[in-house]
């Protein structure tokens, strides 16, 4: 039996009815139910956010070839599976990540996850699937000391310090899989543009659960979204959203891919499937004082690591020069700043679970 949820915590504006959980991202409309703020109502306070705020083989054992980082661009990216990932790996796509993380929280209420578990199936084994920073298997672990959690990932940039149930691991997730153990519960979020092939990845997280055990998955899809034609054709965003889409289409790892988990998770055998959408608008535009929030924080995110989002993408496949693509970055961060435009990230979230 599968199911698609609409978020409960979207708003609706008074004259209008949104469905922003459709299969087609196309579809939510107008704004998915996010009203935009009046031009006069703007101003640099933000009054909405408060005062004086600011917001500025498989498993592998870590060697010093894996350790080492590879330099492109003035960008580090893993030296394990070079090339697989396309995202740097250094202090500053770190701290996207992080911050990233933060937007999850804002938009999830401070909940790590949507899945709401069995009581009578208790969670001792946790898998989270590109770690990153660790920061989610981290808070996962001080939440539930009872579990034990393990974070993988293709860089080894996760932290020494950690709680004593959690460990990570460099590991290729799209290899076959050889944990001792499997897992009640296996998370990953932002893996859009990783693996090749979701259907064998479902395939190999179905047979490593425990029977009844959980899975979710969070990501976001391109290209931007936009309902009330604030987002013209010919505009710098729109062409950046449309190139980073073609650019992963061309390698065989599309930034579209979470439109497919549902159906893939139930291919793979997965029940109960459950499907959000939300949307993270790209700068303040809404209304709505969270939205507003939500927004504000995720143009940070975007202007700030637009640069590592973009690079390898452009460089390695469009054949563009660093020269060229940092001129075309200076307006996509105008019109992501400009709050005329109304524009959004639609974000995914899917959970399942195995039969008992």
């Amino acid at each position: 039996m599968s199911t698609t949820e609409q978020p409960t915590e979207t708003p609706v504006a008074a004259e209008e009815v949104a469905s922003p959980a459709t299969s087609d991202p196309a579809a939510a409309g107008p704004a998915a139910g996010l009203e935009a703020e009046a031009d006069d109502h703007r101003d640099d306070a933000d009054s909405a956010l408060g005062d004086g705020e600011s917001f500025a083989s498989s498993t592998t054992s870590v060697g010093s070839s894996i350790m080492k980082h590879r330099q492109e661009n003035g960008r580090t990216y893993h030296a394990y599976k070079d090339g697989k990932y396309l995202y740097p790996n250094d202090e500053s796509e770190n701290d996207r990540l992080d911050l990233q993380h933060h937007i999850y929280s804002l938009m999830y209420d401070n909940k790590l996850h949507k899945v709401v578990f069995d009581k009578d199936k208790p969670v001792h084994r946790v898998l989270d699937v590109g770690t990153g920073t660790g920061i989610w298997a981290i808070d996962y672990g001080d939440e539930h000391p009872e579990a034990k959690v393990l974070g993988v990932d293709l860089s080894p940039i996760q932290p020494d310090f950690l709680p004593p149930n959690v460990t990570f691991e460099i590991d290729d997730v799209e290899e076959p899989w050889t944990y001792h153990h499997k897992f009640d519960f296996i998370h990953g979020r932002m893996m859009t543009g990783s693996l090749v092939s979701w259907s064998n990845y479902f395939a190999q997280a179905f047979e490593n659960l425990t029977p009844g055990g959980y899975i979710e998955h969070s990501d976001v899809t391109f290209p931007c979204g936009c309902d009330d034609g604030t987002l013209p054709e010919d505009s710098a965003l729109k062409k950046w959203g449309e190139m980073v889409l073609s650019a992963s289409q061309k390698i065989g790892r599309p930034l579209d891919s979470a439109i497919r988990y549902k159906q893939e998770m139930e291919e793979a055998g997965f029940v109960d499937i459950v499907e959000y959408v939300d949307l993270w608008p790209i700068n303040k535009w809404p209304k709505d004082p969270k939205y507003k929030e939500l927004g504000l924080w995720n143009n940070e995110n975007l202007v700030g690591g637009l640069s590592g989002l973009s690079m390898a993408l452009f460089t390695r496949v469009h054949n563009w020069s660093t020269q060229e693509l940092e001129a075309f970055l200076v307006d996509v961060r105008k019109d992501m700043k400009n709050t005329k435009i109304h524009s959004y990230i639609t974000i995914r979230t899917i959970h399942a679970r195995k039969p008992s």
